[in-house]
């Protein structure tokens, strides 16, 4: 059922609310609190070069993610479906890991690059494998990036045995979802390809919100399922890819955000979209701001702060068993 159009205003207001203070909060927590109404020189340091930088990218990967799962969760007709499943985060943790402990460093962003490089390629690979003569299938799709990604994963685990100490730490905190080396230097690009994955997926709601319906009735309502869900996948690549190479991998915001806001708003991509955007980024500011916080002044990842609210909910999920 999809509810009154004030009850959306009314969620949307919150949530935009609610982000809104948790930005302030995220850019006044840290090892050391601050105010950022008092600007004094050192304030001013602090928030240009680490506190707003980092908010912003933590937005961007949180809302990229949410969408992307909100993307895919249509496109498999899975509520457990979420922008890792489907073997990109491995091949951007491989070719960035490779980076790290090798010490490919040619220029500030070379591991990013890397990353968006690896991700994009995995998933070039999985639509190869996921096209059958019937075209892209859901099916063959998920168990070709599964079957990739258990590839991926497998060759890191050989990488990182081999590598150094120091290229080890710092790649098991890149994968750990670590934004401690976040600045304005990767916010252009990221921004480019999130917001490139963003219009696309809007562009093709209506194709979504048939998709969710089966292939049958989308073919009845004049779409082409293996068009929509093409484009659909692209554009939730594109997303997870920019995400995981500027900040790492950060696991259950893409699961649990879209289940979150379609309870509220209901099922229609055009408002489940955006809104997703709107709370997977409020969420990651929300896990990033207690990561240094909390354990001041060591500061724990941002990805291992959002697994630890979004494993609950996603065992919510399994003991429900409701399909999408």
């Amino acid at each position: 059922m999809k509810p009154a159009n004030g009850s959306m205003f009314l969620v949307a207001a919150a949530l935009s609310m609610a982000a809104l203070c948790i930005i302030v909060v995220s850019v006044a927590s840290g090892p050391r609190l601050l105010n950022p109404f008092t600007m004094d020189s050192e304030t001013c340091r602090t928030l240009l070069a680490i506190r707003l930088p980092r908010t912003a990218i933590a937005l961007l990967m949180g809302g990229a993610l949410g969408a992307s799962g909100a993307i895919l969760q249509g496109i498999f007709r899975n509520p457990l479906a979420d922008p890792y499943i489907l073997g990109i985060s491995s091949g951007a943790s491989l070719a960035a890991s490779f980076g790290l402990m090798f010490g490919i460093s040619l220029f500030t962003l070379s591991v990013p690059i890397l990353a968006f490089i690896g991700a994009i390629a995995t998933g070039a690979a999985v639509v190869l494998l996921g096209c059958g003569w019937k075209g892209l299938q859901p099916e063959r799709l998920l168990l070709a990036g599964v079957g990739i990604g258990f590839f991926l994963s497998a060759l890191l685990m050989l990488v990182m045995t081999v590598s150094v100490d120091d290229g080890l730490k710092r790649a098991i905190l890149w994968m750990s979802g670590d934004l401690s080396m976040v600045d304005w230097g990767l916010l252009p690009v990221g921004l480019f390809f999130i917001l490139s994955g963003f219009c696309l997926a809007l562009s093709r709601r209506k194709g979504l919100n048939a998709l969710t319906l089966g292939d049958d009735i989308a073919h009845s309502l004049g779409f082409n399922p293996t068009r929509e869900r093409l484009y659909l996948f692209i554009a939730a690549s594109l997303m997870t890819a920019a995400s995981v190479s500027m900040g790492g991998v950060v696991g259950f915001i893409g699961l649990v955000v879209p289940h979150l806001v379609r309870r509220h708003v209901g099922s229609d991509a055009t408002v489940v979209l955006p809104l997703s955007v709107v709370a997977g980024g409020t969420l990651l500011c929300l896990a990033d701001a207690i990561g240094r916080t909390v354990a001041a002044p060591l500061e724990l990842p941002a990805g291992v702060i959002a697994a630890l609210i979004g494993s609950p909910y996603f065992i919510y999920l399994l003991r429900q068993g409701k399909s999408y």
